[in-house]
């Protein structure tokens, strides 16, 4: 089973401690001492992969019973942290620092020449953009805090940026589309952009033509991770955008159904993370980069399939079919509940100036208006072929609705736009 962690065990033995300890943390939360109450102490690999995995619940009990605290700095920082794109605010530990050291000293992206554009939003203390100012300060980079920018000021901050040469700008990919696409729809360039940095969702394909149009000698510099766990993998230009390098500081390991858990072997790690669950799958292997060592393959959520009046709708397989249709960017499923059951389910089509791929305000490839996308052509197509919608809305099929709109639903508090939205009618 070995083949199956990041690490051998020869790297991954010594660190075992770091486990042992977390699994004692965890013992002495009360909800979850009847969980581990038969768990060995791990001392090898086989040993950790017998121990039961732990979701985003049971952290949180953790968390809310042990309230860590750094031993040393400014003792802990306390974050709102988001449980996806879309959750309440749920309360996160992370010493100062958000344990970029670690991370820089396996990547480095920036350095000292680059002027730095932090574009994630920094409201409401989503750790992200204080993650990236804490990489920026080990690179002694100079940094340009910009955080969310309203609609009628993407035009002005571009202009400033480019007069600035600005040579590195990060945010997660929903917001660099932002960017880019107005960019492009205005005919602005960033001739000295060289660096795109990204955490927070999966890249988006459609980014790669408006960088090409805005700033063609950009190349984007990925993290991955969670506010679980923290950064766990990184990646550069010469590697996949969904293939990352893990940190020696965390143990990847893939479990049954290919899904991914994740265990700290940081002494200084806050939160407990011992075969921490984040619902990704992904597999091991060589990254064409060259690197030596398994890097980790993401292959998306397993816990995109959702149930609508008893059946299951698989998000990203009907956003992916939404998204080869010509004139759509992007696209989202919003569903709507009421007293539990699934009342509506909207498909949400990105067609407009901040979504399109090739930056035309109609998303049309030429600029025309025959670019848009046949929404009820779409709509009927995707009703006769999904069986979970065209079931479960057998007698009411007017509740599946395709529409197209000026921009998805996303979140204020960290920018991000997930594929899923689940609302309560009012």
């Amino acid at each position: 089973m070995t083949d199956l962690f990041s690490l051998p065990p020869a790297a991954a033995g010594p660190q075992l401690h770091v486990a042992r300890r977390t699994l004692e943390r965890l013992r002495s939360v009360p909800e979850l001492a009847q969980r581990y109450a038969d768990c060995g102490a791990p001392r090898t690999l086989d040993d950790l992969a017998a121990l039961p995995t732990l979701d985003k619940d049971g952290l949180g009990v953790a968390l809310a019973h042990l309230e860590p605290r750094a031993e040393r700095g400014a003792g802990a920082t306390w974050l709102f942290q988001s449980g996806g794109s879309t959750g309440a605010p749920k309360v996160g530990h992370a010493p100062t620092g958000f344990y970029m050291s670690g991370v820089h000293a396996q990547w480095q992206p920036l350095d000292h020449d680059d002027v730095f554009v932090n574009a994630w939003g920094a409201g409401r203390m989503w750790g992200a953009h204080f993650l990236a100012a804490a990489l920026a300060d080990l690179s002694g980079c100079r940094i340009l805090a910009v955080g969310s920018v309203a609609a009628d000021e993407y035009a002005d901050w571009l202009a400033f940026f480019a007069a600035a040469g600005v040579t590195a700008i990060g945010g997660t990919p929903s917001v660099l589309r932002l960017w880019f696409a107005r960019a492009r729809a205005a005919g602005l360039e960033l001739p000295a952009l060289r660096k795109v940095l990204w955490l927070g969702e999966a890249w988006q394909p459609q980014l790669e033509a408006d960088l090409a149009a805005v700033a063609p000698g950009a190349r984007r510099w990925g993290m991955f991770g969670s506010t679980e766990t923290w950064v766990v993998g990184t990646n550069t230009p010469h590697c996949p955008a969904d293939t990352f390098h893990p940190l020696p500081e965390q143990l990847v390991h893939v479990g049954a159904e290919d899904l991914l858990d994740f265990t700290t072997l940081n002494p200084d790690m806050l939160n407990p993370v011992l075969r921490y669950r984040t619902g990704d799958a992904g597999t091991l292997l060589a990254c064409p980069c060259g690197r030596p060592g398994p890097a980790m393959r993401v292959l998306g959520r397993r816990d995109s399939v959702v149930q609508v009046r008893g059946l299951g709708l698989d998000v990203d397989g009907l956003i992916a079919r939404a998204e080869r249709e010509p004139g759509v960017s992007r696209a989202q499923v919003l569903i709507t509940e009421q007293q539990g059951r699934v009342a509506t389910v909207d498909l949400l089509l990105l067609t407009g100036p901040d979504g399109s791929a090739d930056g035309s305000a109609d998303g049309s490839a030429d600029g025309t208006a025959g670019g848009a996308p046949d929404v009820e052509r779409l709509r009927t197509a995707v009703l006769s072929t999904t069986f979970t919608l065209s079931t479960a809305f057998q007698h009411d099929p007017e509740s599946f609705r395709v529409r197209r709109v000026d921009e998805l639903i996303s979140n204020g508090r960290t920018g991000k736009t997930a594929g899923l939205v689940v609302r309560e009618a009012s």
